[in-house]
């Protein structure tokens, strides 16, 4: 637990150590992180079966991909033609997905997820928000409408869940085309999730696949209740080639993977257990090099996003079997805390310098990104890290070189459109403990505010909220800095002794004059909040 507290009595730190640890450790267990297996759409769009759905599961199981994390086996659109019966139920295609094993009934999706299950896997399902599904839009396979759900919201989760599915992808093909509200869509699905987890005991991870067209980074954290979730911030890397008809190999570009990084860039809206979700992954399929798989990998590992294999696994070579499941690569990804890296000086134009908070006090991963067609001299410093000392350890993670006692900054010469990956270990800076200076109270809730926030530099910086929510729901509250728009933050409960979320936000006024603001629904309480106190430049 990162913790140098200012305005403390050296006691009460060490007793604060102590508790928040203890508190760190026991909601560690409960954090939904971001979700890592594999996703068909990218390589088998509409034609994925039962047959197809199997080897990807056998290689996962095999290939130590499972072992490193990758346990979802995610079916995308394509698996269902938009059959109902006279009752509203989804017809399956008993062809596409028979009995696996005998006294087994076609056409029964619980079949293919207790496959899944048996390799101690777990199963993920698609539909849509709307009547219409992607599938409306294929680039590989027949064009299928009507599979979407709504209309059989609460119908459909239950039937989910019933078969068993952990996980279930709302896409917004059938949405967008109605001109929905996502907000109020979600809201209403969300709601129709948590009553069959109710009905069936059966957890379903949500995943929000509206792909950023209406700012899901500032509605989709605990949409209608939801206890965890992804939004989707941008379109797929690999678009939908409707118009040239059959495809064997889905094309992948460096400057798309680019494009969706910079689109998930919404630091503001990430936190603990919440996930922008730059869409799965490409890693592995036609286009891309070993190099450009590393950057890829590194990329999503930064932002905290999920670690979703588009490519076939049956067809993934040694080497990039070896780079997804390089374990302190997934450690980065899938840090607790659960924030994004934030983006923290610039050596000249198309030269970043990316910055993760992670866990381990005083640790940072950093990325040093060329993006220029040239080779370039890159440099960190510890202070732009909010590191206090003038020595640090820095661990190269492609390479595996670890460096010790390096002084004041880390330099190298960065490949054009390439990056090296960091993790450096340095002093901690100071955080800065705060109390509600006052809370205003109504019948709908209250507004806690903290005021005389310091800053050295304009920047995104970690904050950790302390609060209680005494209900049995994930309650939302909205968070404003200064004059910024607000941002809803989900407060799963925390029964009696209380919790904590961190998140990042932009303190964009220097010395002791930003104040953060808190809108709770009622029955919850933010009690404190610890404020990183930056030391870097800034972007």
């Amino acid at each position: 637990m990162k913790r140098i507290f200012q305005f403390l009595p050296l006691l009460i730190v060490v007793g604060c150590f102590q508790f928040l640890a203890a508190a760190q450790a026991s909601r560690a267990a409960r954090i939904a992180l971001p979700p890592m297996g594999w996703s068909s759409w990218n390589s088998f769009s509409n034609t994925i079966n039962s047959a197809i759905t199997v080897a990807q599961a056998n290689a996962l199981h095999s290939s130590g991909l499972q072992k490193a994390g990758y346990v979802y086996v995610n079916i995308d659109e394509g698996w269902w033609v938009g059959e109902r019966d006279s009752a509203g139920n989804i017809v399956v295609d008993p062809k596409a997905w028979p009995a696996i094993e005998p006294g087994e009934r076609a056409g029964d999706m619980s079949n293919i997820v207790r496959y899944i299950h048996s390799l101690g896997l777990k199963a993920g399902i698609y539909t849509d928000a709307g009547k219409d599904g992607c599938s409306m839009y294929p680039d590989i396979g027949p064009a299928y409408f009507h599979t979407g759900s709504e209309g059989h919201y609460e119908q459909d989760f239950l039937q989910f869940a019933r078969w068993g599915f952990d996980y279930v992808k709302v896409d917004w093909c059938g949405g967008a085309k109605e001109n929905l509200d996502p907000d109020f869509q979600y809201g209403e699905i969300a709601r129709a999730i948590a009553r069959a987890e109710k009905i069936t005991g059966r957890k379903l991870y949500f995943s929000i696949c509206e792909w950023g067209k209406d700012s899901p980074f500032t509605w989709a954290p605990g949409v209608g209740g939801a206890d965890q979730a992804i939004w989707r911030t941008g379109g797929d890397i690999v678009a939908p080639v409707v118009a040239a008809g059959p495809h064997t190999e889905r094309k992948v570009s460096l400057e798309n993977m680019l494009r969706n990084f910079d689109r998930n860039y919404h630091p503001e809206a990430q936190h603990t257990g919440y996930y922008n979700d730059a869409d799965m992954m490409v890693v592995g399929m036609p286009s891309l090099n070993a190099a450009q798989n590393r950057l890829h990998l590194a990329l999503w590992a930064m932002a905290g996003a999920p670690l979703l294999i588009g490519a076939d696994v049956t067809a993934l070579d040694a080497a990039t079997l070896a780079d997804l499941t390089n374990p302190e690569l997934i450690a980065i990804d899938q840090n607790p805390l659960g924030l994004e890296a934030v983006k923290v000086a610039e050596n000249g134009p198309g030269l970043e310098v990316w910055s993760k908070f992670l866990s381990a006090d005083g640790e940072r991963a950093v990325l040093l990104l060329n993006r220029t067609y040239f080779p370039a001299p890159m440099s960190v410093r510890w202070k732009d890290l909010g590191l206090t000392g003038s020595e640090a350890t820095v661990r190269e993670v492609w390479t595996e070189k670890t460096s010790a006692g390096i002084k004041d900054k880390y330099e190298a010469t960065v490949p054009p459109q390439d990056a090296v990956l960091l993790l450096v270990n340095g002093t901690e800076g100071l955080f800065a403990h705060y109390t509600p200076d006052a809370t205003d109270k109504d019948s709908d809730g209250s507004e806690t505010r903290f005021s005389g926030i310091a800053a050295s530099a304009a920047t995104f910086v970690p904050v950790r909220i302390e609060y209680r929510n005494p209900t049995v729901e994930t309650r939302i509250a909205a968070l404003r800095v200064n004059e910024q728009a607000s941002t809803r933050i989900a407060l799963p409960p925390t029964g009696a002794n209380g919790s904590s979320v961190w998140i990042q936000v932009r303190l964009d006024r220097h010395e002791n004059s930003n104040r953060i603001r808190f809108t709770e629904p009622a029955n919850v309480r933010i009690e404190s909040i610890e404020v990183n106190q930056a030391t870097g430049a800034g972007m």
